[in-house]
């Protein structure tokens, strides 16, 4: 028996796997920064320790698990190494986990990790499974029969994994500091999907996916006729989303999701395709009707007449389908959103693609950027640049938060993947 260390157990994707390791029955701790993060409390809940940074937390005959974030020199990793510790990176480790399983990979550039949580919801209704989703939920079982789990293309991690089966929501062009273009992270999806053993569930309306060439069977999923399995007749209530799905032309069944937006139908399609490839039943599949959401992706929270509401969106079009949700659930409110910036980066290369997607609102208040520690510079560029592409807009300052107590009978979106839910808290705080 070996103790896993990992070093950055806060991280999403490495507190999930280290409450998959601890419920398989492996002795787990972790080591990270002070600061308080929601990744945190599943791990407390399962009594895992979790650290202050310090080379004294790495002792002989540890396996190391370490976040992609950090650099080489870091205090604890130049420990494990010294001590001749087993050492992984997330990516690596990942990678040789899942092969003792029949494992699923979902991927795209949006809707990941809302796609790995209603597959693993709708798997779990079937069989014992493990699970590892982006927004820090991990589940594992000693008999599991599948592992589902969230890859990121960032940096080609994804090609650490050689799954059975791969989900493929969309391709589009993120991740600035990294990818030089579109094309480059087409080249990293080839890359991935060649990485495929057995088959490959890819969204057929998406124009880069279709240009995808493999050695295993493809079945393509959308609202195009040309699609395998296709979503028909889409009907919008007052609690969710009802369609009827068909399978090369052939009436299939009807499904209810608790969800608005096509993007939903879309992740919720490509779990219906996976499943009847695999042969599950479908009284299993209709258990997306009963999927609570993930993490920070459209979780809402009724405040008086207002509903506040926290999503992860960080590129335009994930703030596009994020307005867009709250319009087709609330017709009768404004939408408010209020949006901080991820990396300087991104910022800079979708300057007017975050603007037009922001005027969906009928207001808008900026954050300050939040950078990240992979940027060397942020430049010369400001929140004041984003300002001026949006007209009537404002920049949130944190310590006045209570204007937006003015927007009575609204739905404010608070957006961003990095602390935007602080400027939540303290528009909460205003209220108490």
């Amino acid at each position: 028996m070996t103790t896993y260390h990992f070093i950055g157990i806060k991280g999403t994707g490495m507190s999930a796997l280290a409450q998959i390791l601890h419920d398989s029955g492996e002795k787990v701790q972790g080591s990270d920064i002070d600061s308080r993060i929601f990744t945190q409390i599943a791990l407390e809940e399962k009594n895992i320790s979790i650290l202050s940074f310090s080379k004294d937390n790495i002792q002989s005959g540890y396996t190391i698990i370490a976040g992609n974030a950090f650099p080489e020199d870091h205090v604890e990793i130049q420990q494990a190494k010294k001590l001749g510790c087993k050492f992984y990176w997330y990516h690596e480790f990942l990678g040789e986990w899942l092969k003792q399983y029949t494992s699923i990979a979902v991927t795209g550039a949006h809707g990941k990790t809302t796609t790995t949580g209603l597959l693993s919801h709708v798997l779990e209704s079937a069989y014992p499974i493990s699970y590892l989703i982006g927004d820090g939920t991990g589940r594992g079982h000693v008999d599991s029969k599948y592992f589902a789990f969230e890859a990121c293309e960032y940096r080609r991690h994804f090609l650490s994994y050689e799954p059975d089966y791969a989900i493929m929501t969309n391709i589009d062009f993120d991740h600035p500091d990294y990818f030089t273009s579109l094309d480059d992270v087409v080249d990293a999806f080839q890359s991935m999907s060649d990485r495929v053993k057995k088959g490959i569930v890819a969204c057929g309306d998406d124009e880069q996916l279709q240009g995808i060439h493999t050695k295993v069977p493809i079945i393509y999923y959308g609202f195009n006729e040309s699609n395998d399995f296709q979503a028909k007749n889409v009907v919008e209530t007052e609690h969710g989303t009802e369609f009827d799905v068909f399978v090369r032309s052939t009436f299939y069944e009807h499904f209810f999701i608790p969800t608005f937006g096509n993007h939903t139908i879309l992740n919720s399609l490509a779990v219906i395709a996976i499943c009847h490839y695999e042969g599950i039943p479908v009284e299993c599949m209709k258990e997306l009707s009963s999927f609570k959401g993930v993490k920070r992706r459209f979780t809402e929270k009724t405040i008086g007449s207002q509903v506040a509401v926290d999503d992860y969106a960080h590129h335009p079009k994930e703030i596009a389908v994020t307005i867009e949700s709250a319009r087709k659930k609330y017709p009768n409110k404004k939408v408010v959103a209020i949006f901080q910036p991820h990396t300087f980066t991104r910022t800079k290369t979708f300057l007017q693609e975050f603007a037009d997607s922001l005027n969906q609102a009928d207001k808008v208040y900026l954050c300050d950027i939040f950078g990240s520690a992979r940027e060397q510079s942020s430049g010369q560029l400001t929140i004041e640049d984003l300002q001026k592409l949006i007209p009537g807009s404002d920049i949130l300052d944190l310590d006045n938060t209570n204007v937006l107590q003015e927007y009575k009978d609204s739905v404010l979106i608070f957006m961003g993947a990095g602390d935007i839910q602080k400027f939540q808290k303290s528009y909460e705080e205003t209220l108490a």
